[in-house]
């Protein structure tokens, strides 16, 4: 297939009309706008015309006869419409070929124009998307940054898993071959064994909640989690990580709050969160997490006493694979999961400075009404052992 020039997007939009399920590749360079911005108008339209015909050459060489490209003048979006007939959509409306597609246009354009290239697709619905051609691009350009993040989350994942897994496979494999080992160390090795399987299930229970979040609905309003049920929840799930690195994990007990979110979810993320700071913190360090009730909202505050992070770091440690500069330490998932388990909720994360010198993260969730909490006993008072305490003031 030759190249050939872009329509304009409302130009597209008249030739699709009222067709649905057509896929719909997108391609952005970014340095466009920069490039206007640096060195004017005049340099950023050069480079687009050469873009426009690196992308018609590129498109040309895998596209089909009937597809449609498009391109807005003084846009950095490129676009094409798979409106060939003999495709066969999936039930999603994206053709099989469609990644593929896109994956090739963008790496030809990235060979030829030595830029960096955005990729992206979605699906055309004349009865949505026929007055909305611009939104449909920013569409697609999103689900392709969400299935590339995705992408970097698996592979960092995989490799993630591989750690614990080769351990319990060797202190499993000397307990069972080394008769000679005495019970002392036997029940070590059994034990290390089994913290390295809690490590592996909470990875992989991770990847499913962040594979499954934009699948799954929502529970929305009627998910209800007991801060008190919750707060002791996470105390016991961090006990073991809190005695390895010797430091005390202080849970202020909340009182009888209720938060509207999953609790299971609302778990994860404060153990996430807590052994993120056992983690960074000082050695023999303090953790302290306790909530804050404010009408209509409950704030979960986590300070701890390590190096805290960076103004210019703060919000960037919530994306996929990104750590702070502070530490070489994990594979930066668990923030990623933190803030999208928090947001799905309608709440919101966010991390300062904390009064005891390091970081402190704040968890706002929205209060929730109904069935009153079970209480803890009235004799809880102080659990405590060397490392960590629940404190249980009344």
């Amino acid at each position: 297939m030759s190249a050939r020039a872009a329509l304009t997007l409302g130009a597209l939009a008249r030739r699709l009309g009222s067709a649905t399920d057509v896929p719909i590749l997108a391609v952005r360079l970014p340095q466009l706008e920069r490039l206007a911005w640096e060195r004017g108008r005049g340099a950023a339209r050069r480079l687009e015309r050469r873009a426009s015909r690196a992308f018609a050459q590129s498109a040309g060489r895998v596209l089909r006869a009937g597809d449609l490209l498009a391109h807005e003048p003084a846009s950095d979006i490129f676009a094409a419409a798979l409106a060939a007939k003999v495709r066969h959509p999936t039930a999603q409306g994206i053709d099989p070929g469609a990644r593929t597609a896109i994956a090739r246009i963008g790496a030809a354009l990235t060979a030829s124009l030595r830029l960096e290239v955005q990729t992206g697709w979605t699906s055309y619905d004349g009865a949505r998307d026929a007055c909305a051609v611009p939104a449909l691009l920013q569409r697609a350009l999103a689900q392709g940054a969400l299935e590339r993040e995705r992408f970097a989350f698996f592979s960092a994942l995989g490799h993630e898993l591989r750690t614990p897994l080769a351990s319990i496979r060797g202190y499993l494999e000397t307990l069972l071959e080394d008769d000679t080992i005495d019970p002392h160390t036997r029940r070590r090795f059994t034990g290390i064994a089994y913290r390295e399987s809690l490590r592996l299930s909470r990875l992989i229970e991770g990847m499913f909640e962040l594979s499954l979040l934009d699948l799954r609905p929502s529970a929305g309003a009627a998910a209800r989690a007991q801060l008190a049920s919750v707060f002791e929840a996470v105390h016991d799930a961090t006990l073991d990580a809190a005695r390895r690195s010797g430091a005390t994990v202080e849970v202020e007990p909340p009182g009888e709050a209720l938060v509207a979110i999953d609790p299971d979810r609302l778990i994860l993320v404060l153990v996430n969160l807590v052994e993120n700071a056992l983690k960074h913190g000082r050695a023999h360090g303090l953790v302290r997490v306790r909530s804050l009730q404010r009408e209509g909202t409950a704030r979960i505050v986590i300070d701890d006493d390590g190096p805290g992070i960076a103004p210019d770091e703060r919000e960037a440690i919530f994306a996929l694979g990104v750590r702070g500069r502070t530490t070489a330490l994990g594979t930066g998932l668990g923030l990623a999961l933190v803030r999208r388990l928090v947001e799905r909720a309608g709440g919101l994360v966010t991390v300062g400075p904390s009064p005891l010198g390091g970081a402190r993260f704040v968890v706002a969730l929205r209060r929730a009404h109904g069935v009153a909490p079970v209480e803890f006993p009235s004799t809880c008072g102080v659990m405590k052992n060397s490392t960590s305490s629940l404190v249980c003031e009344r």
